[in-house]
């Protein structure tokens, strides 16, 4: 019994990925497709906080550092993603069992639609903020509109969608700024600004707020198993690696902290919208409507096809993605309604630090993997597990690791230690895994040959 997602990578529902490069997708289609996510408005708020918190040049230090990790860490990820062409859930049951499968899928599906939901929002404040009206039609218009661009999947349509909205979002980026130093002259000292110091360095209060959206690493798992293998090196540098967060927070940071500076406006993420909108106008809007949809293609997606993987391996029957499109449309709109902005960012910082310590613990599962070198016909056995089996040291390792993060992260006694807890979670992570990944050995299962890779 298998399951097509519509993205080409048929899957076995006992637990093994099949990968056939004549269904893969192209490796510029690929690349659109994912870099929906080069666009996100969240690029240019997350480093205007940062020059908010410790400065111009601490922030350009910690994005230099945070691109050198990223691009490695994407790296080592899509090169495992392609050559398996397993999802994260199949993934994640190789080194969590049944369990942790479900609770990666599920987490990484919630996460999606959450960021799917501060895109959507930005949208609809900027919709309300020109146009006037309820803002809670303008969360139904943005929702409704987004998830049939969604329900063909990557190769279908996803890449063609991104590969004409680029340049478009280019251009715009251009114009933005173009349209600030025109109406409120060239901010000097733009680059020089500067805050008191902290209780950490600058540059590593920077780099730790970018540990916050480690997210992207799963991102870059569920896109790259769609890739051929030949193309591989190409992702790993452009697609998914340093190419792509050079121009994601760099290119986008930069930009932020100019508008910003420029208008003279508050660090916030109404702040962007509105430096957008008071550079272009109507056009303005238009920006960001194209950079959210850009966006907003690669959440749905996701969140879709990370429901679709946890509804079959609950329930053992197939369901067809789009009904799970739907489902994420449905929930995306609901949080919305609430005051999400007051909550939102303490609930993806709660996420983060789950996946913060599933990194951690999936780069280290691929080191150990690699160390052990199994014979042809050998590989870890991802055939699911029951019974107290289930729940093994792994999942434990990940939920304790977790659990410490976010108890860091909430207690105000050592600020110190708040800020240090996503290198805390990381270290916890693999020292606590550690003990688990020595004791495997590889076990004979043929049909799983590709799973250490």
């Amino acid at each position: 019994m298998s399951v097509n997602d519509e993205s080409e990578t048929v899957i076995d529902l006992t637990g093994h990925a099949h990968p056939d490069d004549s269904v893969r997708v192209g490796r510029w289609s690929l690349t659109m497709a994912f870099w929906a996510m080069f666009s996100a408005m969240f690029w240019l708020y997350i480093a205007v906080a940062s020059n908010a918190a410790v400065g111009t040049v601490n922030t350009l230090i910690g994005m230099v550092l945070t691109i050198a990790t990223y691009g490695l860490i994407n790296s080592i990820l899509s090169r495992h993603a392609i050559k398996t062409g397993q999802t994260i859930s199949l993934f994640s049951r190789g080194i969590f069992g049944s369990v942790g499968s479900g609770l990666a899928a599920l987490l990484f599906a919630v996460t999606a639609i959450y960021y799917a939901v501060f895109e959507g929002s930005i949208i609809a404040v900027a919709l309300q903020e020109y146009f006037g009206g309820n803002i809670k039609l303008w969360y139904l218009a943005v929702v409704v509109y987004a998830v049939p661009l969604v329900a063909g999947g990557v190769q279908n349509w996803l890449d063609k969608l991104n590969g004409i909205l680029l340049p478009l979002y280019l251009l715009g980026l251009v114009a933005i700024i173009i349209g600030a130093t025109v109406k409120q002259g060239y901010p000097t000292g733009w680059l020089n600004h500067t805050v008191a110091a902290g209780s950490l360095p600058g540059w590593l209060t920077s780099y730790l707020i970018y540990m916050g959206v480690w997210v992207m690493m799963m991102y870059t798992f569920e896109f790259a198993r769609l890739g051929k293998r030949s193309d591989a090196k190409f992702h790993g540098r452009v697609t998914f690696g340093w190419v792509f967060y050079a121009l994601t927070f760099g290119l986008n940071g930069l930009i932020g902290i100019y508008l910003v500076s420029a208008w003279g406006l508050d660090s916030t993420e109404t702040g962007i919208v509105t430096a957008v909108i008071s550079s272009l106008g109507f056009f303005g809007v238009l920006v960001i409507v194209i950079s959210q949809t850009r966006i907003n293609t690669a959440n749905y997606y996701s969140a879709s096809t990370n429901l679709q993987d946890l509804a079959t391996l609950t329930t053992g029957k197939v369901t067809p993605r789009f009904v799970w499109v739907l489902v994420a449309g449905v929930l995306a709109y609901l949080f919305m309604l609430t005051d999400v902005l007051s909550y939102l960012l303490r609930a993806l910082a709660w996420q983060g630090v789950f996946v913060t310590s599933w990194v951690a613990i999936a780069l280290a599962s691929l080191y150990f993997a690699q160390r052990r070198q199994p014979a042809a016909g050998e590989g870890i056995d991802t055939s699911p597990r029951r019974g107290l089996s289930a729940l093994g040291w792994p999942v434990l390792a990940w939920i304790v690791s977790s659990g410490i993060g976010i108890a860091l992260t909430e207690q105000t006694a050592l600020p110190v230690m708040a800020a240090l807890a996503p290198i805390i979670t990381v270290i916890v992570a693999v020292v606590l895994y550690v003990p688990a990944a020595r004791r495997a050995v590889p076990q004979n299962n043929p049909s799983s040959a590709d799973s250490a890779a």
